[in-house]
């Protein structure tokens, strides 16, 4: 008898907060690659979502390496989202950064509230 692989079920929150996430590391490449001047550019491009991905996958990812406790996760999350919002800002965009930081600080309440729950 075969064993049925369950999935959690995601929601629109869940899938806004993962698009969220994809946006932000992309954000920071850029922001990496246009505000830095050559050499520097290349490395602050590729090292910012480098260590940005390297901090969700450890601290806060549903498989995550090191386990927190909730607080944690929201600390580190807070981080990367605000680094992401910074980015945008450096780069002249203080509506798009605002409207992100906005975005993330609701999706990230709503998320959490769901997991403590």
């Amino acid at each position: 008898m075969e064993h049925a692989r369950t999935f959690p079920a995601f929601g629109i929150p869940e899938v806004v907060k993962f698009l969220l996430e994809l946006v932000a590391f992309a954000t920071l490449a850029a922001w990496g690659f246009i505000a830095w001047p050559a050499p520097l550019n290349i490395v602050i491009g590729i090292l910012t979502p480098v260590v940005a991905i390297l901090l969700w996958a450890l601290f806060v990812s549903p498989k995550a390496v090191i386990r927190i406790d909730t607080f944690g996760r929201a600390i580190v999350e807070i981080i990367v989202m605000a680094a992401a919002a910074l980015a945008w800002w450096d780069l002249g965009h203080p509506v798009i950064a605002l409207v992100f930081a906005v975005v993330a600080t609701a999706i990230g309440i709503i998320t959490g509230r769901k997991e403590l729950a």
